[in-house]
């Protein structure tokens, strides 16, 4: 049947394929010019009106300001941003440094509860002094010294940053130092005076999907024009890097050239220059370097070893052109999930997943190359960060939590009792909920998890349903993990916790696509398999319905990014189950997706709509051609930045000037700054909190049952 049905797909796809290359034939694609006049005077009448509509409902300002206290709040914990040699990084915000401190502690009194600070750049103030609207993206410092950064600062929160050295023992910006201007520009240092650059070099220097091609050593004193090429990528492959392992005064680079999102050509560079091949497959995960050798977590199943499993080998044989020993350092089972690697002095560090509880493991390797495992007694069922490892000590920082314990941050050495440097006191009184972790079932079976937060229910009380809100992701490997309700950024902040307090529940889904079981549980998405994770969130909510939880039409459903695609699909495949859908920085046009800003970058994730074969399965879900007139779905408040540039904001445009001429209603808020977090500081999250709570009472909590 479906060899049959295959030619008319395909011609229906090249007609498709037509328009999406031809963008004047759609009425609204003056809306992807984001800085247009036009575009931007369509924006300011859809923010005017919805927020003079949502900002006058009942409890607005109330919780705006409880928001922005609970993200504000003097008592915070100073994370370990990074610990380089004997001090620790820490980027600090509250009321009065909304963009943040960047500052330095020693490790030994970071380590003891007791920091002494240092500021080094007071960013609120930098960007005042410059006229910029600076937001902090991070650091690269030099080995072994630690004593030079390359410091990334965003104009507004995009991913397009600045580079400038600065020098932390005189806590100032370095004369004539290093300066990479803004691009998404990667960079590692080679030595302590020279730089891996991967960058915009002029014409024909960058990928279809807006990152470099080429990666060049720029040397010190000379400009930047003079760098000389390292390696190179094609206009096809998504861009290209050097990444630098450190090791004590030993350095690693690695020249990686990501062919899609998944998959990457690896090659060492010999100390003359020469690139040599890594044996690793493709869709491997590089994490670290440990006692010469690289460590990584596979994809797939490789030489026997299978996937999700962490392996390692030895550099100097492959510089030396030997075959090295491939050793399985950790290999999870059919219920874990390994989250993130790192090394420090002479131990690994593995966080892993268990039933999407969080679990760290420390593990030492013996003479004969077989790995030893010591399980860190954290707390269970919770949430785990590893936030930082001592590449001096054998040392980690890690950071707990679940829905209603506070986060704490331990010191944790191997086989010793973890030491809690410090712990927040609780913001709400969680005495009155609970939490439960339960299964769905799937349209082809599968078990899909779901954490439901709600109040407690105790024996002689028979609870009628309530408004639910559902958060979800589904993609890029990335699972959704429980983390405290008071500070859920890309879950609207604490608009979970407002949710929860007020009597409703607050789920939030494990559905395919993420990596809460590994490799398998994001393959299975993948391309023409796209239905299986909506499918999975449509089985969540038609649970919370049969067991009583909820009610048809008195479900929400949120997601951000991939996880805006989710539910703006959502809203079309199940009106009759959702009642609300918070769509943030949103995919919605995926027929032109791979031709705004760096969509083409996913195309290993979601297909080529170019492509007639991918365009046809494809259009079967994509939100922007699947609207239908005359359809009463949910009402929508949609959310942006004019300045996102790795999710083009005309996506959320679009899909509100289609709903728009349908006569549909929706709520609409593009943030002029932020980027892809569509918010640059806590100020900004706060108002999303407190927009989005009084959104999803007025469409499930005092709006008739439809």
């Amino acid at each position: 049947m479906m060899q049959r049905r295959l030619p008319l797909l395909a011609l229906l796809a090249l007609s498709m394929t037509a328009l999406a290359q031809t963008p004047a034939a759609d009425p609204n694609a003056y809306l992807e010019d984001i800085h247009g006049a036009r575009a931007l005077e369509t924006v300011k009448q859809w923010n005017t009106r919805s927020l003079a509509a949502l900002e006058a409902k009942p409890g607005y300002a109330k919780y705006r300001q409880r928001a922005l206290d609970l993200l504000q709040a003097d008592r915070q914990i100073a994370t370990p941003d990074d610990v380089f040699g004997d001090q620790v990084l820490n980027l600090w915000q509250d009321k009065t440094n909304v963009r943040g401190l960047w500052r330095v502690a020693s490790l030994s009194s970071f380590t003891s509860g007791k920091p002494v600070w240092r500021t080094l750049i007071d960013v609120d103030a930098l960007g005042k002094a410059e006229g910029k609207s600076w937001v902090w993206k991070g650091v690269t410092c030099r080995s072994p010294s630690y004593d030079r950064c390359m410091v990334a600062l965003s104009n507004g929160g995009g991913d397009a940053v600045v580079e400038r050295e600065f020098d932390i023992p005189s806590g100032k910006f370095v004369a004539d130092g290093f300066v990479v201007p803004i691009f998404k520009t990667r960079l590692s240092w080679a030595g302590p005076d020279s730089l891996y650059v991967a960058t915009d070099f002029g014409a024909a220097s960058l990928t279809k999907s807006g990152y470099p091609r080429t990666a060049k050593l720029w040397r010190r004193g000379t400009p930047l024009t003079a760098a000389i090429e390292i390696a190179s990528a094609t206009p096809e492959d998504v861009g290209i890097n050097v990444s630098v392992f450190s090791e004590g005064e030993q350095r690693y680079p690695l020249v990686v050239r990501d062919t899609d999102f998944f998959h990457s050509k690896r090659s060492h560079v010999a100390q003359d220059g020469r690139l040599v091949p890594s044996p690793l497959p493709d869709d491997a995960v590089i994490n670290t370097v440990l006692d010469g050798r690289l460590i990584a977590t596979l994809a797939s199943e490789w030489r026997g070893v299978p996937a999700g499993a962490v392996v390692a080998y030895s550099i100097a044989d492959v510089l030396a052109g030997r075959a090295p020993t491939i050793e399985q350092v950790l290999v999870p089972t059919a219920t874990q999930a390994v989250e993130q690697v790192d090394s420090s002095k002479s131990v690994l560090w593995v966080k892993m997943l268990d039933n999407v509880s969080g679990r760290l493991a420390s593990l030492t390797r013996g003479a004969d190359g077989t790995w030893t495992q010591s399980v860190a007694a954290l707390p269970a069922a919770s949430t785990i960060h590893l936030d930082a490892t001592a590449g001096r000590d054998d040392l980690a920082f890690a950071m707990v939590e679940s829905f209603l314990s506070p986060p704490a941050l331990y010191a944790i050495r191997p086989a010793a009792k973890p030491v809690a440097v410090d712990t927040l006191p609780a913001r709400f009184d969680a005495s009155t909920m609970q939490v439960e972790q339960r299964f769905a079932t799937s349209k082809d079976g599968t078990k899909i998890p779901y954490f439901l937060v709600r109040k407690k229910i105790t024996a002689e009380s028979a609870p009628a349903p309530v408004p639910a809100l559902v958060h979800a992701y589904g993609g890029f490997r990335n699972a959704q993990t429980p983390t405290y309700l008071v500070d859920q950024p890309y879950r609207s902040g604490p608009a979970g916790l407002f949710w929860v307090e007020e009597g409703n529940a607050f789920v939030l889904a494990n559905i395919r696509g993420g990596g809460e079981y590994g490799p398998r549980w994001h393959q299975a998405t993948l391309r023409e398999n796209r239905q299986k994770a909506y499918d999975d969130l449509h089985a969540v909510g038609d649970d919370l319905v049969r067991t009583g939880v909820s009610a048809k039409r008195k479900i929400a459903v949120s997601g951000r990014s991939n996880g805006g695609l989710l539910v703006g699909v959502a809203m079309e495949q199940r009106p009759d189950l959702y009642g609300a859908i918070v769509m943030g920085s949103p995919l919605l046009d995926m027929q032109r997706y791979s031709h705004l800003s760096a969509g083409a970058s996913w195309i290993g994730e979601y297909g080529d709509p170019d492509k007639p074969a991918d365009w046809a399965f494809i259009s079967q879900y994509s939100p922007y051609q699947n609207l239908k007139r005359g359809v009463q779905y949910p009402v929508p408040f949609i959310y942006t930045s004019t300045e996102d540039d790795r999710v083009h904001p005309g996506h959320a445009r679009k899909f509100a000037a289609r709903l728009e001429a349908y006569g549909d209603p929706f709520f609409y808020y593009e943030n002029p700054e932020g980027g892809h977090a569509a918010g640059a500081d806590k100020i900004e999250d706060a108002k999303r909190a407190a927009l989005v709570t009084v959104y999803l009472n007025t469409q499930l909590v005092t709006a008739p049952q439809r």
